[in-house]
């Protein structure tokens, strides 16, 4: 009778013997009653005194659903996004809500709707990452009594209306052929301000402009099958020009 009985008592104990791995966290339940959070390492469970829930403390990856968003500007969009969260306090994430997955999904969606309608369709292209902690700080408000923090949301599609597509290729197309404009004109001022300073200079200088002149033509010449006619008075200019060289040489 003691054989069997012992062999009982081992059977039982064994049957008690509970394996947490590295990344769980074991709640346990005395009578129905919360008694402690056990760590990771072999552990044992007295059924049916006992009970024990295992909680996973790794960071959830979790898809949110896309949904149809208006924005504050009446622009309707598709916007699908990602939150990651991970248990922080085992008890309360099996205390306080049955289950936490299912309650943060729900959550994220409403909010995700609720924030992003705050805001026009250009301000959400242009500042997602302070949509994104908006949206991060609601959610993890609303999931801290859970035992949960969000850790990070991320707004990963925007599909807007084909004619609102169209619109937007046409305005930035607009804006390409602005810049272009702008920067011709630019040129071209910058142009006019130093054939202003060559002229002042010229002035100053006449032979200057005979000598670009011959630098034309010398151009001019390179191409081989061109005539060039020079009047009476170019020649008498170059002469001069000519002339004016020698005696600042001889000086």
């Amino acid at each position: 009778m003691i054989p069997i009985i012992a062999l009982v008592i081992v059977i039982y104990l064994i049957s008690a013997i509970r394996i947490l791995r590295q990344y769980e966290r074991g709640v346990i339940f005395q009578l129905g009653k919360f008694a402690g959070v056990r760590g990771p390492g072999m552990t044992l469970v007295f059924s049916p005194i006992q009970a024990m829930t295992r909680v996973s403390l790794r960071t959830v990856t979790m898809q949110i659903p896309s949904q149809k968003i208006i924005t504050k500007d009446n622009v309707s969009i598709d916007i699908a996004a990602v939150a990651y969260y991970h248990i922080s306090d085992p008890e309360k994430s099996v205390i306080a809500i049955e289950n936490v997955y299912e309650a943060i999904n729900q959550i994220s969606q409403t909010t995700v709707r609720n924030v992003v309608g705050r805001f026009s369709l250009d301000q959400l292209l242009a500042q997602t990452v302070d949509v994104n902690d908006q949206i991060k700080n609601v959610i993890d408000a609303h999931t801290e009594p859970w035992g949960t923090q969000v850790t990070a949301v991320e707004i990963k599609d925007i599909v807007l209306p084909e004619n609102m597509q169209r619109a937007m290729a046409r305005e930035a197309e607009a804006e390409r052929e602005r810049r272009a404009k702008i920067v011709a004109a630019e040129g071209e001022f910058q142009a006019a301000v130093r054939l202003g300073e060559a002229a002042d200079i010229i002035s100053k200088h006449p032979v200057a402009l005979q000598l670009r002149t011959l630098q034309t033509m010398a151009e001019i010449a390179t191409e081989k099958n061109s005539t060039i006619f020079f009047p009476a008075q170019f020649m008498t200019t170059v002469q001069e020009a000519i002339a004016t060289m020698k005696k600042d040489s001889q000086i």
